[in-house]
């Protein structure tokens, strides 16, 4: 049997991932009883919510000390004794940081099998097809309920979700502002993905920017980043806006308070509304068909940063808040 790469989680995190915190480690991969499927991990999604999973308990139990750390991948099944696999199938789910996952019969989390659709990279069904684009499709569809002339803002706009909450955003007839955190974040923003403006938030000037680029105000907020920048955009929330609070990146590896102007929601009646996209699960399927046909029609487009190398997931999950990936973060493993 092939021996299994896997990262454990050794450490909790302190701020950014320190070396050790995650720990390459070696195993053999175990026989196969049955009801059970090997699949060879082939891609790994790296998401800000991994940071949260290995300090805290929260939608899910923190990682153990000591167990393989969580994450989502895409990876084919090589072997299988599990009566909905079989070998060659390419399946989406938890596979964990490693190069190996046995799939259970009777599995708290379950994997989902993926199409073969020529002009459709495997990497998709991560990205713009996969949680991060079912995230932004129930936030914009459920919660901010667009309508055709309002203002949306959307923070950390040229990542995974909020580069497609801005083009749903713009689907629906919106004006949509992005904030990223260099030019050229903000250049691929409004130049390929069609955002009205896009503003540097390391700019001196932002703050005076993002009024220029709202003059008629904010009806929706898409919030990835709380702290200082969702403080600025409330401020030009019109009345009767929505917030929709999908994540409070800035928190997740430093304290940063959070906004200090929470009575203006108050004042302007603003509705602000959590969510996690494992409420819609039921309805995946039909979303995933909904954001295929746009990106089959080209109203919707992605971009990936691609890691090389599972010994590489730390720095990876780094990149994640130090702003060093475009769009869709992935290790290939």
């Amino acid at each position: 049997m092939p021996i299994n790469r896997q990262l454990r989680l050794q450490a909790r995190p302190k701020g950014l991932l320190a070396p050790g915190d995650l720990q390459l480690t070696e195993s053999p991969v175990p026989e196969l009883q049955d009801g059970q499927a090997l699949a060879k991990v082939k891609y790994l999604s790296m998401d800000p919510t991994m940071r949260v999973w290995m300090a805290v308990d929260s939608y899910l139990p923190a990682v153990g000390i000591g167990d393989v750390m969580r994450a989502a991948g895409l990876a084919e099944v090589i072997e299988s004794r599990h009566a909905q696999f079989k070998k060659g199938d390419k399946l989406v789910g938890l596979t964990g940081l490693q190069e190996y996952v046995v799939i259970e019969a009777q599995s708290k989390f379950s994997f989902q099998k993926v199409p073969s659709i020529p002009f459709l990279s495997d990497t998709a069904f991560l990205g713009v097809l996969g949680m991060t684009g079912l995230t932004a499709y129930f936030g914009m569809t459920e919660i901010a309920k667009p309508q055709k002339g309002e203002t949306l803002v959307v923070s950390s706009a040229a990542g995974a979700t909020g580069s497609v909450a801005g083009q749903i955003g713009k689907i629906h007839g919106c004006r949509v502002v992005g904030i990223a955190g260099t030019d050229d974040k903000c250049a691929w923003l409004t130049d390929e993905l069609g955002f009205d403006a896009a503003i540097n938030y390391k700019h001196a000037d932002w703050k005076e920017k993002l009024a220029a680029a709202t003059p008629d105000g904010i009806d929706i907020d898409y919030e990835n980043v709380g702290g200082e920048i969702m403080e600025e955009v409330l401020k030009h929330m019109n009345l009767h806006g929505r917030v929709v609070l999908c994540g409070l990146i800035s928190g997740y590896t430093k304290e940063t308070a959070g906004p200090a102007n929470l009575g203006i929601l108050i004042v302007k009646r603003l509705k602000v509304e959590g969510f996690l996209v494992l409420d819609y699960a039921s309805r995946f399927t039909d979303a995933a068909m909904e954001l295929g046909k746009w990106k089959m029609l080209g109203k919707l487009k992605d971009r990936q940063t691609i890691v090389e190398g599972l010994e590489k997931a730390s720095e990876a999950i780094n990149m994640l808040f130090t702003g060093g990936n475009t769009g869709k973060l992935i290790v290939k493993v």
